[in-house]
């Protein structure tokens, strides 16, 4: 059993946080909330959803897990309205949910989850580096970035946050010092990133004030952030790209 009621602007900003890495996902519906764990098809990016039960004005759930194809999703949010509200409710007889928005019906079809690919083990990660900063520092640093290179250097050096791109002839550096910052926490971390990849998670990344971006050197790294008014949470782990010589 699921049924709930929740702003569509949430949902909609939480799903798109989702689609920039996967098309389907395993949804895991539980009485606290919904989460999800998912990795890209080239294995080089993860995500960590969650969205908390208090993220919606009513829901009530027993413990399942849904398949859900995202860009459909996505789609039915085209229409829906900045103030208006998404009801949802499963029926898990016919493995299909009815969703209601803006005076607008929809019975979208399921994806079985044995058919999407299984959660990934998240590694646990001791990373030297944290960084805290606003979302869109990291968004004005990457669309700098992606005029000259496809790829970044992400690194602290005298306590400043740095990021880099190199290309044939140009390169082009954002440093942010420590009381630029919203908090550092210093140490050894220099790391290179496909540009790509750092794109899409940026995204979603650069609508919140606060993002933590933590770090090593050569090691893959982490950008978490709240949803929902901090209801849900967000986290991503982006594997680095070993430097040649």
């Amino acid at each position: 059993m699921f049924k709930a009621i929740i702003d569509a602007d949430i949902l909609k900003t939480s799903i798109e946080t989702l689609s920039v890495l996967v098309d389907e996902a395993r949804f895991r519906i539980s009485p606290e909330g919904i989460t999800v764990r998912a990795v890209d098809p080239a294995n080089v990016a993860m995500v960590s959803f969650e969205l908390g039960s208090d993220a919606f004005d009513e829901y009530s759930a027993d413990d399942c897990e849904i398949g859900l194809d995202l860009s459909k999703i996505n789609d039915i949010f085209g229409v829906a309205g900045k103030e208006d509200k998404l009801s949802m409710e499963l029926d898990e007889m016919s493995q299909k949910m009815s969703l209601h928005i803006g005076g607008l019906s929809y019975t979208l079809a399921l994806l079985d989850p044995s058919t999407i690919r299984a959660e990934p083990r998240i590694p646990q990660l001791e990373l030297p580096t944290e960084v805290v900063l606003n979302g869109k520092d990291l968004l004005k640093a990457v669309k700098a970035a992606e005029k000259i290179s496809d790829h970044m250097l992400l690194g602290i050096e005298d306590d400043t946050f740095y990021m880099e791109a190199e290309g044939d002839t140009d390169r082009v550096r954002l440093d942010i010092t420590r009381d630029q910052l919203i908090d550092l926490k210093a140490g050894d971390a220099r790391s290179l990133f496909s540009l790509d990849y750092l794109s899409d998670i940026v995204k979603p990344a650069s609508r919140s004030n606060e993002v933590t971006v933590e770090l090593g050197k050569d090691f893959p790294v982490k950008i978490g952030f709240t949803i929902a008014n901090g209801a849900g949470r967000i986290g991503y782990l982006l594997a680095p790209r070993i430097e040649s010589d």
